[in-house]
């Protein structure tokens, strides 16, 4: 079973009307920006749950679908796009201050999921104002991405390979986010802007789904029981080298934004802790099969004892971390009763441990983003 973290699409904004700031030259471009204003409405109502759409009216507009995640995916497909035209557009614009006029007047406004809460804003999230359309578009994108994150965890127990694609794609949203996206906010200076709007938490998330995605092939590997011991030590330390990889990647920023949720880093750490006990455990199982009784009673030892120092505070990550480590207590008894009555070896202790290598099989579903192809005219 894999540990979940839910957070990440529970984003909250504020109103824009875009025809109400952007002077349009002609009808076309004053129906884009209305489309674009209404297209952004029914996000808005959805995520700040402020919509009084029915079920039925939401499951006809997104094509019979009864998945929450599916709806707003759908809503963000056609949202994005405009918006993008829109960038393309306002980008060729000669007069800078005008159109800075314009965003400000905007007042793009975002919270954030994976910052530390603030002493002043106990009564509701804290909103970030950013006059950027990057910054829009930054931050509609991380939506996108986590909710394609939560459609594959709804995947999850019934449809394995979809899941792990699902995963694929929302680690291609944020690696394009990270790369492509964010740098155009970060060279602008902004002194405050919420963690999600850097690129160092884009790819740390991003990594975070592909290491979901090697997850659930791992499952399936599980599931059909044909997977040798070895093999499938080295996959689950594959997830564990892509959570660390995660954890340097947000290392990297911790000068961008010091106050990450501790949640959220407890939820990075532990299931690197996880997946490395799981790792040890199969390693273990190859070792005695090779015969190295001692070396493989060694190796779970070690894996208890540093998971046990790693026992997660979160109440619904504790009992499949708990009962991960008390299947592995289970394995190592019995090998210590075999080992006392039949093999006789030594245990193997500290620098005798062998180091474990880790296998990816995942790779990132490239995010294509789309664009609307309409021109606009603007009155300066």
């Amino acid at each position: 079973m894999m540990l979940q973290y839910n957070d990440l699409a529970k984003l909250k904004t504020r109103k824009i009307v875009f025809e109400d700031v952007f002077s349009a030259r002609d009808s076309a471009t004053l129906e884009h920006l209305k489309d674009l204003s209404s297209k952004r409405r029914v996000i808005e109502d959805s995520i700040n749950q402020t919509s009084f759409i029915t079920e039925a009216i939401a499951r006809e507009m997104s094509g019979g679908s009864t998945s929450r995640c599916e709806q707003e995916r759908l809503r963000l497909e056609q949202y994005l796009p405009l918006l993008n035209n829109l960038i393309s557009h306002v980008d060729l614009v000669g007069n800078k201050n005008q159109i800075m006029r314009w965003i400000s007047n905007l007042r793009i406004q975002w919270s954030s999921v994976i910052s530390l809460p603030s002493f002043f804003n106990l009564t509701g999230p804290k909103f970030f104002q950013i006059d950027s359309l990057w910054f829009e578009y930054g931050m509609a994108l991380f939506l996108y991405g986590a909710i394609l994150r939560d459609r594959a965890l709804e995947f999850l127990p019934t449809d394995l390979k979809q899941s792990a694609f699902i995963f694929r794609e929302a680690a291609g949203v944020f690696h394009y986010l990270s790369q492509e996206v964010l740098s155009a906010i970060e060279l602008g200076g902004y002194a405050e802007r919420p963690p999600e709007a850097t690129s160092s938490v884009a790819a740390t998330i991003s990594l975070i789904c592909l290491a979901e995605a090697q997850a659930v092939y791992i499952t399936k590997a599980e599931e059909k029981g044909n997977t040798g011991f070895g093999v499938l030590a080295k996959l689950h330390y594959g997830v564990t080298e892509l959570l660390s990889e995660a954890t340097v990647a947000l290392n990297l920023g911790i000068g961008e934004y010091r106050a990450i949720s501790s949640r959220f880093l407890e939820f990075i750490s532990t299931c690197r802790a996880l997946h490395e006990l799981r790792s040890k455990k199969y390693f273990a199982g190859n070792l005695k099969n090779d015969g190295q009784i001692g070396v493989a009673i060694g190796v779970l030892r070690d894996a208890i004892a540093n998971a046990k120092g790693q026992m997660p505070g979160e109440d619904s990550w504790k009992p499949i971390f708990r009962k991960e480590v008390e299947n592995t207590e289970d394995i190592l008894k019995k090998l210590e009763y075999e080992n006392e009555f039949v093999w006789h070896e030594k245990i193997a202790s500290g620098d005798e441990l062998p180091v474990l290598h880790g296998t990816k099989i995942v790779n990132i579903e490239p995010y294509l983003p789309r664009k609307w192809e309409r021109e606009l005219a603007f009155k300066l």
